[in-house]
């Protein structure tokens, strides 16, 4: 294992618009998830991982998260008055991030270890960035994949599904004459190159992208399959 990757990224500025009604007066990342904010159990797991410095972007119903990421000790870096995309946020709070650097997107759950842990333990100094995926046979509500993995390196198109959450070092934004762009842009810089890493989650993985996603993944975490 390499030295402590200690900041992390919280991708908290989307719109939420695939939550319909939820979403008209709550941000999608105060949303509740086993009793609190969904956000809340990103910082939790990242805290626990020994992450010191958490970062997070804000943009859409700001006044309705901001309170809540500082009183949990989360520096907010406020988008206005565009969106910037994951890319281009993290482009953006880079000021505040070591490198290499966490990015995570807080509407999953990974009903297992720590996706920090893995990730952490996965990482070797000659990596450029290394995403978490997981198999389509371990997600409990998504069945196309995202990539596929051959000897630890990405590709386009596969069975693994992208969890949201990956180790990055920052240098590679300067490559991007952008503003406002998805770290799709990035990854495909690095897939040029045969650079993009990957490791799977051993466990099992839920996305929160809609309702009912949600409504399953309160599902599951009351039953206990949170380990």
């Amino acid at each position: 294992m390499s030295d402590q990757i200690d900041s992390a990224m919280i991708f908290a500025a989307g719109l939420g618009t695939r939550m319909g009604a939820l979403t008209q007066r709550t941000p999608k990342p105060m949303l509740e998830l086993a009793g609190g904010p969904m956000i809340g159990r990103t910082v939790q797991l990242a805290r626990q991982a020994g992450v010191q410095s958490l970062v997070a972007n804000t943009h859409y119903l700001h006044d309705s998260i901001a309170p809540y990421l500082a009183e949990h000790n989360v520096q907010v870096v406020q988008e206005s008055p565009k969106i910037l995309d994951t890319g281009g946020g993290l482009k953006n709070a880079n000021r505040l991030l070591s490198s290499p650097t966490f990015t995570v997107n807080p509407d999953v759950v990974w009903l297992g270890v720590n996706p920090f842990e893995v990730l952490q333990n996965a990482w070797t100094s000659d990596m450029d960035a290394l995403l978490l995926v997981v198999p389509v046979s371990g997600s409990v509500n998504r069945k196309e994949g995202d990539f596929s993995l051959h000897d630890g390196r990405l590709q386009r198109h596969g069975d693994m599904i992208y969890t949201g959450a990956q180790i990055i070092r920052t240098e590679v934004l300067r490559e991007v004459d952008l503003n406002s762009f998805s770290m799709n842009v990035v990854w495909d810089i690095l897939i040029n190159r045969d650079a993009l890493s990957g490791c799977v989650y051993p466990d099992k993985w839920c996305d929160i992208g809609t309702p009912d996603g949600l409504d399953l993944a309160n599902s599951l975490l009351s039953s206990g399959s949170d380990v």
